[in-house]
């Protein structure tokens, strides 16, 4: 009974994970539909985001358990903090709520509201994460979406920029230990090595370099590098993600 009674209990575990990953049929519905209103406007696709769509489920819930139409109801967090306390990382974040009659009536409902369109149309956003609550055909639905940060280790983000000063004639093989320790400064240097220039700053985009470093690289004056991040991402406002990060110079 009680080896039953555990694969039981590990196989619910199992379907609440696969639920969480990828959308039911509800879901991917209106999923669909929402990607398919993108794809006339010639806007790209939405991607599924398991984070997007737990908190989407739970304020959902709670929508429904509260029998109350809102973006944040009595006694719970705000969008951005239930976003961050279900894993996301972003740098914007949007969401649409809607009581109505399946998914064809929610969508088009949301498409008549000129905020709700502006979500769903909105270029700047690249996930999706849906919420549905059914109770006798009508639907409790939210939808959240955000343009997500990667989650990146400390080494991987330095990795990026240095592979971009690689690109324009710079040796980033220095140690990152030195710039590490300047990156945690506001000001001056800590690290003892007497760089030419240090260039500190926070940002969500790590495909391209500020342009003031681009500046000086321009100079020719410089030949080496040493990358450096502060720890793995800075969480300025809930769940709003930016990379600190320190370039030094020599």
């Amino acid at each position: 009974m009680q080896v039953r009674l555990l694969i039981s209990l590990l196989l619910l575990t199992a379907t609440a994970t696969r639920a969480q990953q990828f959308p039911n049929d509800q879901q991917q519905k209106l999923l669909e539909l929402t990607n398919q209103a993108r794809i006339e406007q010639g806007l790209p696709p939405l991607h599924w985001d398991p984070s997007l769509a737990a908190a989407a489920q739970a304020h959902a819930q709670k929508m429904f358990d509260q029998h109350s139409l809102s973006h944040q109801l009595p006694g719970e967090p705000d969008l951005q903090a239930r976003a961050a306390e279900a894993g996301a990382h972003f740098r914007e974040i949007a969401e649409n709520v809607a009581m109505g009659n399946g998914a064809e009536g929610v969508q088009k409902e949301w498409m008549k509201s000129p905020p709700h369109r502006a979500n769903i149309l909105d270029p700047r956003l690249t996930n999706i994460g849906i919420g549905i609550v059914e109770h006798a055909g009508y639907w409790y639905a939210v939808v959240d979406f955000d343009n997500a940060v990667q989650n990146l280790a400390s080494n991987q983000i330095e990795q990026k920029i240095a592979a971009l000063l690689s690109q324009r004639g710079i040796d980033p093989s220095r140690s990152p230990a030195a710039a590490r320790k300047d990156c945690a400064a506001d000001e001056g240097d800590l690290s003892g090595t007497h760089p030419l220039f240090i260039m500190r700053w926070e940002g969500t985009n790590l495909d391209r370099l500020p342009g003031p470093l681009e500046q000086r690289l321009a100079s020719g004056r410089y030949k080496a590098a040493s990358v450096g991040a502060c720890g793995n991402q800075v969480a300025g406002n809930q769940g709003f993600t930016t990379y600190r990060i320190a370039v030094l110079l020599y």
